[in-house]
């Protein structure tokens, strides 16, 4: 080993700085009601990976990731209905019209109908607490798509 290689380190893996942003670790949503929110995201199709009513809290899986969508039960927050400026998720789907579709299916109301982005397509929803979550895909530039 050299003495300028820190311990540890093989030679061809630099150290991460510590400033570097790395990935999502999970998007926290807050919830008036565990019980129903859970309920519309799994009608969304999230599984549950699991789930704590004692503390008011159930953390969804998004595909083969370990981070997912977080669900916390907060004291006052009371239902809204769309329109309102708030923050979006967006999560890739292989074709958000056909998730649309299904959505719909479920009974869950999209916000608008799909519409074109500059990847593909992209539908959204919001639940009873004003929580936005996006399906877009890549079905016009599959090259930057995920593979399942």
């Amino acid at each position: 080993m050299s003495d300028n290689q820190p311990v540890g380190l093989s030679a061809d893996q630099p150290a991460a700085r510590p400033t570097e942003l790395l990935g999502f670790d999970n998007v926290l949503f807050p919830v008036g009601d565990l019980g129903e929110a859970v309920g519309f995201y799994e009608r969304a199709g999230f599984p549950v990976a699991f789930r704590l009513d004692d503390i008011g809290l159930a953390i969804l899986k998004v595909g083969k990731e370990t981070p997912g969508v977080l669900l916390r039960v907060e004291d006052g927050i009371v239902p809204r209905t769309p329109p309102w400026p708030s923050p979006r998720v967006w999560l890739e789907v292989p074709d958000a019209r056909a998730k649309g579709q299904a959505l719909a299916a479920a009974g869950i109301p999209l916000l608008a109908e799909p519409f074109s982005v500059a990847t593909g397509w992209t539908v959204e929803i919001a639940d009873a607490w004003g929580n936005v979550i996006g399906f877009t895909d890549y079905l016009k530039r599959p090259g930057l798509a995920r593979s399942s």
